[in-house]
């Protein structure tokens, strides 16, 4: 160790894929940096923002080789000891380096080599009228279970990780609220801030709303990746400083700095949404457990549908479990779940005569109905039934979807379009076929069978431009939408309180899906869907929610624990499938992903991997293609690496990383612990 007189050496990590931190040299005056700032320095032939990690005398690097720290942002309060933890733990649980955790999860405008934007945005916030802290205005009554609920989240005493089970329709919301509004009363002096993370962008503007109505006196901030760019620094900077003390965001926001952090809240905890699918492959649940834990405060997970794991750690006492088992507004009951036997009832245009009938009777009372297909575009595929083509993507292991009003052929995975072919490209016939429904084809049939009702789709097509989703949302509350067909989007979060009835179209496919989470999931987005309907109070002569689930299969348990809003048992029944298959929550995973131009290019890779050591405790399976092969002309195969002991797949993780970095390959790897999608 060479000592370097009158000079720092900061510790920097940078966003690079290289797991090391980058030693600089810092002549600068003023005061000393500190590790939690942001530097400006050189590498290679860029200048890079950085975070200082740690400030020292020495260091290994010879001095002629060290180079010289450009600027620190010395304007922006450091990030505190607490954050650097959870970037620290979240790169070491999911085999990252520190900084490709920690600066991608800045705001870009942050880390711009001319500070002009943040100093623009320090300026704005300086401004700001700080209005004092007003007791909250405006909140409803609640029920007896809602209260009780309230009163335990506000006064646990410190790492207090609870579930709060409630029906859909019970208010859920409402308990984070007061439970909220209580906690920020206790913490005057200290300016207390509260977390709560949705797992969709679309469900921000509703939550948004409701909670500046609820909080005239308080800042409330945002964030999400939809933001612009100046927005998200400003909101983030207002997070950072403490004026902000209601943070809304998607997943990214569990890692926003947060000094006076006092509660986190995860509504919709099950929601897959949680799960980052790329780069840091990370848990935005488990991270907020972890956070809370670090920091000693109250976390609450809410569903309706609690994630099998949530559910495990519930019953088995290591979270406390709150229930809510009545809908919150008075008279308004829980809908009534019917099944249509489609092999009895057969659809014309996609829809039985039953569902039709259901229809029509809502439009003739004034009700909205919802029909949920979570397939977009016109279908699926498009066809020849001269010869047996199929229109499948040539880059991807996958069909092309048809999207008939744009007259084009659209690859799902990949992006690519094409235009549609006037004839077979096989054998010439002009009669091509569309297979299978998506949601344009459905609005097309609904258009022909009820052409004076007023019609809205809701899909990730119809909701492309900015703004879209929230105007579309907006004119279902207002009741400009007679029939809305609906994905996802509209399947959780939303409180529609004229809508009486909800139409399911082809759930079946993910009876018979290879991956074991799909009948968890399924059971949940009925469930989440179903709850659209009868949110409100019953009118006089009027209809409660009804949820009429077009299937061939009417006999399947699944079906039947719908019906009967049985989550309990479903769980139940799960989990122990679960224990007895060996499978999460009683296993933990790892998932190394291996990408290259030929397919057997990424099995020897993985088959190389795979033999870099025995393990006790380990189990190391056979590489195998993925279900999806080829995607964007790119060859794809994984291995799945089990244990029953996370510390066991920890340590193994830790060690197996550090040998395949040494590996020379021009296969693209990635690992994924605790993968959702395998």
């Amino acid at each position: 160790m060479k000592s370097l007189v009158a000079q720092r050496i900061l510790h920097l990590a940078l966003d690079t894929p290289l797991d090391r931190y980058f030693d600089y040299r810092w002549n600068g005056d003023g005061p000393p940096p500190q590790a939690g700032q942001l530097a400006l320095v050189p590498f290679g032939q860029r200048k890079v923002v950085g975070l200082i990690v740690g400030v020292d005398d020495t260091t290994d690097v010879p001095p002629d080789k060290l180079r010289d720290v450009i600027a620190v942002r010395s304007q922006l309060p450091p990030l505190s000891a607490a954050w650097l933890a959870l970037c620290g733990f979240a790169a070491d649980y999911y085999q990252r380096p520190l900084g490709e955790v920690a600066v991608p999860g800045l705001p870009k405008n942050l880390r711009a080599e001319k500070p002009t934007a943040l100093d623009r945005a320090l300026k704005k916030i300086a401004k700001a009228e700080r209005a004092s802290d007003p007791a909250p205005q405006a909140m409803p009554a609640l029920n007896d279970a809602q209260r009780a609920a309230a009163a335990a989240i506000a006064g646990a005493q410190g790492f207090a990780p609870t579930l709060l089970y409630g029906v859909t329709g019970s208010g859920k919301t409402e308990v984070y609220l007061h439970a909220a509004a209580q906690i920020l009363a206790q913490d005057q002096t200290d300016a207390a801030q509260v977390l709560i993370l949705i797992p969709e962008i679309n469900l921000t503007p509703q939550l948004e709303s409701n909670v500046r109505a609820r909080f005239p006196g308080l800042t409330v901030a945002t964030l999400h990746s939809g933001l612009a760019e100046g927005e998200r620094l400003r909101n983030w900077l207002a997070a950072h400083l403490g004026q902000a003390r209601i943070i809304l965001g998607t997943r990214l926001a569990i890692l926003a700095s947060l000094p006076q952090l006092k509660l986190i809240i995860v509504d919709e905890e099950h929601d897959p949404s949680y799960k980052q699918q790329e780069g840091l492959r990370y848990s935005a649940r488990d991270l907020a457990v972890w956070r809370a834990r670090q920091l000693g405060i109250p976390v609450v997970l809410g569903s309706a549908t609690p994630s099998l794991e949530t559910w495990h750690h519930a019953q088995s006492g290591r979270y406390r479990k709150l229930e809510l088992r009545e809908r919150a507004v008075k008279d308004a009951v829980l809908p009534r779940v019917r099944l249509i036997d489609m092999e009895r009832d057969k659809p014309a245009e996609g829809l039985t005569a039953t569902l039709v009938a259901a229809v029509k009777l809502r439009l003739e009372r004034g009700e909205q109905s919802l029909l949920f297909l979570n397939r977009r575009g016109y279908a699926p595929v498009l066809a020849c039934d001269a010869c047996g083509w199929i229109g499948n993507c040539p880059r991807c292991t996958a069909f092309m979807v048809l999207h008939k009003p744009e007259h084009r052929l659209r690859c799902h995975h990949c992006s690519l379009e094409q235009r549609i072919p006037k004839s077979c490209p096989t054998c010439g016939n002009i009669d091509l076929q569309p297979l299978g429904r998506g949601t344009q084809r459905v609005e097309e049939g609904l258009q022909r069978l009820f052409p004076q009702a007023r019609l809205l789709r809701i899909d990730a097509d119809s909701t492309r431009l900015k703004g879209s989703a929230q105007a579309a949302f907006e004119a279902v509350h207002r009741g400009e939408v007679d029939i809305l067909i609906g994905t996802q989007m509209v399947a959780k979060g939303h409180d529609f309180r004229h809508l009486t009835l909800v139409g399911v179209l082809n759930p079946d496919t993910a009876l018979f899906s290879h991956d074991y989470r799909a009948s968890e999931r399924l059971f949940a987005q009925l469930m989440q869907v179903a709850g659209r309907a009868g949110r409100a109070a019953q009118k006089e002569g009027g209809n409660a929610g009804e949820v009429l689930i077009q299937t061939r299969y009417p006999q399947h348990p699944l079906y039947g624990a719908v019906m009967a809003h049985d989550y309990d048992r479903f769980a139940g029944g799960l989990l122990e499938e679960r224990a007895q298959a060996g499978l999460p929550p009683f296993l933990y995973q790892a998932l190394l992903r291996a990408e290259a131009r030929e397919l057997q290019s990424a099995l020897d890779f993985l088959q190389q991997a795979a033999g870099c050591g025995v393990y006790p405790g380990i189990t190391i399976h056979d590489p195998i293609p993925m279900t999806m092969t080829r995607m964007a002309n790119v060859e794809r195969a994984q291995l799945l690496v089990e244990s029953i002991s996370r510390p066991a797949l920890q340590a193994f993780l830790k060690a197996w990383m550090a040998q395949l970095r040494e590996v020379r390959t021009r296969v693209k790897w990635s690992l994924e612990v605790d993968p959702v999608d395998i």
